[in-house]
């Protein structure tokens, strides 16, 4: 298999988390891909420009990171993260879809910021900030009955966590929620995840200073 990756792409770490838990990360080829530029192959492979994107063995290629990591688990997995049916099922469900709106806001504000200072909107960067902080509480309060294995739900609540510090580190999101504080130092602690830990963003460079 083969996966377009970006270093800093949560949704790609959700992948690349899913796949080394399920014990397949060596069957899948790395190709760098930079979605912010024009890539034709890209385009080829997903017309909406994005990754990650997922070109199965057999030519199938799949986007994005719910139906790629969902696709991993069913035929490597046995629906070892996401549950075959039932009322579980639903839940790691509903958990994935909280945690990548969570993830979907935050990207949004950062993109926001990178904006030029007088192009931005103070009511978006509001509205997406509120998303995120609603999104959190919830985690917050449903996070003591994760118990049992590790799920798909989890997987991406963790990225989304991990996303925040990466990003917005001066915007601590741990006050008031120490169950779910307590919860990510442990899932940080897991190889799959300290593996994929993205890099570093590279600051901006110092101002000259005046002799």
């Amino acid at each position: 298999m083969k996966l377009r990756y970006s270093p800093t792409s949560p949704y790609v770490r959700k992948v690349a988390v899913t796949a080394i838990e399920l014990g397949i990360d060596d069957r899948i080829e790395r190709i760098l891909t930079n979605p912010w530029v024009e890539d034709r192959e890209l385009e080829r492979d997903n017309p909406l420009g994005k990754v990650p994107v997922l070109i199965t063995d057999d030519n199938l290629t799949l986007y994005d990171s719910p139906v790629i990591c969902e696709y991993l688990d069913t035929v490597y997995g046995g629906g070892n993260l996401i549950p075959h049916s039932g009322l579980e099922r639903w839940q790691v469900l509903r958990l994935q879809a909280l945690s990548d709106g969570i993830l979907d806001a935050s990207v949004l504000c950062f993109l926001e910021l990178k904006r030029a200072e007088e192009l931005r909107s103070d009511d978006w960067l509001t509205l997406q900030r509120n998303t995120i902080q609603r999104g959190l509480d919830a985690l917050e309060s449903e996070v003591t009955a994760w118990e049992g294995a590790l799920n798909l739900g989890q997987i991406a609540a963790g990225c989304a966590l991990a996303y925040m510090d990466l990003r917005f580190a001066d915007e601590d999101w741990r006050p008031q929620r120490s169950a779910l504080s307590a919860w990510f130092e442990q899932f940080s602690a897991r190889t799959s995840v300290a593996s994929t830990k993205p890099p570093q963003p590279t600051p901006p460079p110092e101002p000259p200073q005046a002799d």
